[in-house]
């Protein structure tokens, strides 16, 4: 007879071995891989001091691990990307308060992934997705938090979420894929005409600066070639009066943990290093993160950025390239809008329905502005 389902609270992911964590799904990424989560805990980069409190959910058959969720008690709204500053003022207007709240993401980054993990050979995969649904909206309600965040919901969770009454909220980020393209020029040859005589203008440009390009992987990087991209993250970050949270510990163990899955691409002139671009790999996905200079350079953004992620796609065969969130100025240069999902539940019944409402004109909002992307479409008719 089989251990009776029970719903637990880790308040820290550094418990979990990283033998059980195997055993769950992640769909292969690598913002869920145990050296991510754990390192984001184990160097500081997030817990009760940075307003990102551990408040993980796992079930369990016995002490088997079944299934788990990322679960975050949040202080602010920093370092979610699925904007809800206006709702949280909203609570405060009205005398309420809507910090602390729950939150299921991944610290600072905005990618899509399970958040609610189950086993590989789960039987009933959607029942304990539902189990672990439950269990957090529970909480919510009962642990004094405002509201629970369900962030960059990959496509395997909706169903259980969509069956809790949930939220919805949608957004639009900006993908590259990769048909199957032989080089970056059979890639622009997609492209209409004027998009790509921006893109090799822009290609000239750098190339005109006596820039060359160098591509390394977690432990290919020197010490000197990491404290750089440290420092470019840093500077990026003050560039737009933003804190970097995360610590140049965080960076070392994670080129170290992931290695190959840890892409950096270094702009170079007389071998001394001016930008860099840093990408985590994972399945057939390539995700931009980072990128920084120390020297402005027109047209090294868009090559460091997104040129060179797009031949390291084209290189490596990898179907899609996540750019990161934001960004209209990615669809002149091939990337396309992708909806991304958020599930949010709302404990206070009144601000529930206003949220909902607001959500609804939102969505009409979204749904004009992508009618007003596909006019801006990159891609020849015969091509798209």
């Amino acid at each position: 007879m089989s251990a009776p389902l029970a719903t637990r609270v880790i308040p820290a992911f550094t418990s979990v071995g990283e033998h059980e964590w195997a055993c769950l799904d992640h769909a292969d990424n690598p913002f869920l891989a145990h050296a991510f989560l754990g390192g984001l805990e184990l160097t500081g980069s997030i817990g009760p001091a940075t307003g990102w409190q551990p408040h993980h959910v796992g079930v369990y058959a016995g002490d088997e691990l079944q299934a788990f969720a990322p679960c975050y008690v949040k202080s602010h709204s920093h370092g979610e990307i699925v904007f809800d500053w206006a709702w949280a003022d909203a609570y405060h207007r009205h005398g309420l308060r809507y910090y602390p709240k729950l939150l299921s993401g991944i610290p600072y980054s905005p990618v899509t992934g399970p958040r609610l993990l189950v086993r590989r050979d789960a039987a009933e995969p959607d029942s304990l997705r539902r189990t672990l649904v439950e269990a957090i909206v529970a909480a919510c309600e009962s642990g004094g938090h405002s509201s629970w965040h369900c962030n960059f919901v990959h496509d395997s969770d909706r169903a259980a979420l969509d069956a809790s009454a949930l939220l919805r909220r949608r957004d639009w980020q900006f993908h590259w894929n990769n048909p199957g393209y032989r080089d970056f020029d059979d890639f622009l040859s997609a492209l209409r005409s004027r998009k790509r005589k921006n893109i090799r203008r822009e290609r000239r440009q750098v190339a005109a600066a006596g820039i060359e390009f160098a591509c390394r992987t977690g432990k290919t990087l020197s010490k000197d070639e990491l404290d750089f991209v440290y420092r470019c993250y840093v500077g990026t970050f003050h560039a737009y009066g933003n804190h970097p949270a995360l610590k140049p510990e965080f960076f070392r163990h994670l080129a170290e943990a992931l290695d190959e899955r840890f892409i950096v691409v270094l702009a170079l002139r007389d071998g001394e290093p001016l930008a860099m671009a840093l990408f985590l790999r994972g399945g057939e996905r390539l995700y931009g993160r980072y990128w920084g200079c120390s020297e402005d350079v027109p047209g090294l953004h868009f090559e460091v950025a997104y040129y060179q992620g797009i031949e390291y796609c084209i290189r490596e065969n990898l179907q899609v390239f996540e750019s990161g969130a934001q960004g209209e100025h990615k669809l002149s240069r091939g990337f396309v809008p992708v909806q991304t999902r958020s599930y949010h539940h709302v404990c206070e019944a009144a601000f529930r329905e206003a949220i909902r409402e607001a959500l609804e004109r939102e969505d009409a909002w979204l749904d004009r502005y992508r009618e007003q992307l596909a006019e801006q479409d990159p891609y020849r008719r015969d091509t798209a």
